[in-house]
Order: structure tokens, then sequence, then C-alpha cells
């Protein structure tokens, strides 16, 4: 993927938020969500990329510049749909040619790097695919384009969601050129509505076809947006070849639109990383008020007690007892220390 690029959609305002900043700067365990897109983007090896911004941009790039590797930015002055924010991106997408770009929401943090990866991997038939996570190679004429691979997850309840429609039956769908259409909800019929697998907002594209597809794309007459979903039909009578890749996981999907639905990522994220470190031999006998940040380093042999909150770049060593009622934000904690009823920022102990 070393020439590959990515465009990550960043202009919602985020109004049932009740916040005065864009909703991709509403944090997820202590870091904004656009950071966790950001950061899996570069995990699978894309360096290169665009944060469309919108609303409030200002806070969106006033935070992009504090991180260590440089962000390009483009506006999107109007809220005219995906399709419209990703035409904003047509400049950076020029500087594409010839190579494939990832598009991707600014506030679905769980999009995963094998997602990504293993997506690219459909996209240009090469490369190793994780067996855990796809498991079958489909076919592909040598002649034949591919112009989009759109991620999508199979989930409980799909209200709000893009619909993916085949146009075979469900066995059959792993092949080429098998999918119809993504049928946004405000467009659905109540049939369509029922269908549980639901677009995640992620896709591959092949750039070029991508910029042949953003200028014939048209308004919806129902809502007078344009939607990029409407690209895979466009595509699809160009003769190109469009399929989906199917996430293992159905976080990948997940967002926020409220503090209700942020409280919910709060919580699956926050139970991820407890269950990483309990794995790599920390003791967590009751995970009751456990917060510990994404980039917290702990040794085996030490115990977390309940109502601790560790963040930022803090590393604890082996052997210790953190909590109860701890509050530890970037200090290096040595081996065999016990800290209790306690505040430490930006210590060495």
């Amino acid at each position: 993927m070393k020439n590959s690029s990515a465009i990550i959609l960043a202009g919602g305002e985020g109004k049932r938020m009740k916040s005065n900043r864009p909703k991709v700067l509403s944090e997820v365990m202590f870091q904004p969500m656009i950071k966790w897109v950001i950061d899996a983007v570069r995990m699978a090896g894309i360096k290169d990329i665009c944060v469309v911004t919108g609303s409030k941009r200002e806070y969106v790039e006033e935070y992009l510049k504090t991180l260590p590797f440089e962000v390009e930015t483009v506006f999107q002055p109007e809220r005219l749909g995906t399709g419209h924010a990703v035409m904003m991106a047509v400049p950076f997408l020029e500087k594409h040619r010839g190579s494939d770009v990832l598009i991707l929401n600014g506030d679905a943090p769980f999009i995963g790097v094998e997602t990504i990866r293993n997506a690219f991997v459909v996209q240009n038939q090469t490369g190793e695919i994780d067996p855990e996570v796809f498991d079958w190679e489909a076919p592909r004429k040598p002649s034949e384009k591919r112009g989009c691979t759109v991620i999508s997850a199979e989930v409980e309840d799909p209200s709000g969601y893009g619909r993916i429609v085949y146009e075979t039956d469900a066995e059959d769908f792993f092949h080429l050129s098998t999918l119809k259409a993504i049928v946004e909800e405000k467009e659905a019929t109540d049939e369509i509505r029922k269908i549980k697998e639901v677009n995640s907002g992620a896709y591959w594209f092949e750039a070029d076809i991508l910029l042949d597809a953003l200028g014939k794309l048209k308004k919806s007459e129902k809502t007078g947006e344009y939607y990029l979903t409407d690209t895979i039909e466009i595509i699809k009578n160009s003769g190109n070849a469009v399929m989906a890749y199917k996430a293992k996981n159905a976080d990948s999907v997940l967002g926020a639109n409220d503090c209700i639905q942020l409280a919910q990522l709060n919580e699956i994220a926050r139970m991820r990383i407890i269950r990483k470190h309990l794995k790599n031999g920390v003791n967590i006998p009751c995970t009751d008020g456990v917060m510990i940040g994404r980039d917290v380093v702990i040794a085996a042999n030490t115990t977390i007690l309940p109502s601790t909150v560790i963040r930022g770049k803090s590393e604890i060593g082996a052997f210790c007892e953190i909590g109860p009622s701890a509050f530890i934000e970037n200090c290096k904690i040595g081996q065999g220390n016990r800290l209790c009823n306690i505040s430490l920022e930006n210590q060495i102990v």
C-alpha cells in the first residue's frame, strides 16, 4: 500500500453532542475519534492523508497541527453529502491518479488495521489475506479493473445505515460484480430496511475511476445531497467491478451522534484495552471504574484495582499495585510501587 492514500471525512457538526467542537474531536478513551482513525490508517501503511473539514474547521485543523506528522486538509463549505465532501478533495485525488485511495469516516473509531489491509487485498487481488478474517480467493479476469471495494459489516440494529444490496443470493455474494447498490436509509424501501449487512462508510477506490464517477454524480431528488454511495452504480455502469468485503468485527461501522452513543463507544474501547492488558499478564480483579488509555504500557504481574484512571504516555513497571482510587497521567512508575488514593501527573516514581 506504499503508493496509496486516504481521505477522512470530518465535516460533521455534531449538534446532538451539544458540544462547541466538531464531532470527530469527541473523545473515546481520552483521544479524539479522528485520532483513532488516523492511527489505523497509518498503521495500515498509508502515510498520505487528507482530512475534509466542515463546521468549526479551525478546531480540527488546530488539532491536526499537534500531530507529529503532516496531514493535508480541505474545506467543505456546505453540508451537501458525502459525495460532495469527497468532491472537495478532487485536487488531492488528482495527485494520486494511478493508485488506490481509502475513504472513511472520521467518527468511526473502530475501523481496524486488518480490515483496511484485507479490503485492500480484495481491491487488488494481491498479497496475503489474514485467514482468520478472510479465507476465500475470488476469481478475477486479468483485464478486469476493480473500481471499488466497499467495507461492510453485519449488525443487529441496522437503523440509520446504508444497506448492502446484492444482485445474487447470499451464498454467491463473494463473486465479482455482485454488489448491486448501497441504499441509504432515507431512500430505502421497507424490504431493504430489513437487511442487516450495512455500509461501514469506508471504501477502497481506484483513484482515476473515482474521479470519473464524481464527475457524473447527481444530487438526490429527495434530499438534495450528493451520496458517495451513488458512485457504485456509476462505476458498475462504466464496466468496472465492484464488491464488498465484510469485516469480521461489526464494531467497524460504529460511530457516535450523541453522548449516549459516545458513552457506548467508550465502554467498548475501555473493555478492549482492559482485555489486552489481561492477556499480557496484568491482574485486574475487578474492572469497576478502571480506565486505561491506549498508549499506556503496563508490565505483567502488576495489579490494577477499582476506580483507577491511567492515561497519556504512562508506563507502569512489574509487581506494582495501583489503586484503588488512583489517577496517573504521563508518569513512569518503577516496579514494586504501591499507589492508592493518589493523583500523579508528569512524574517519575
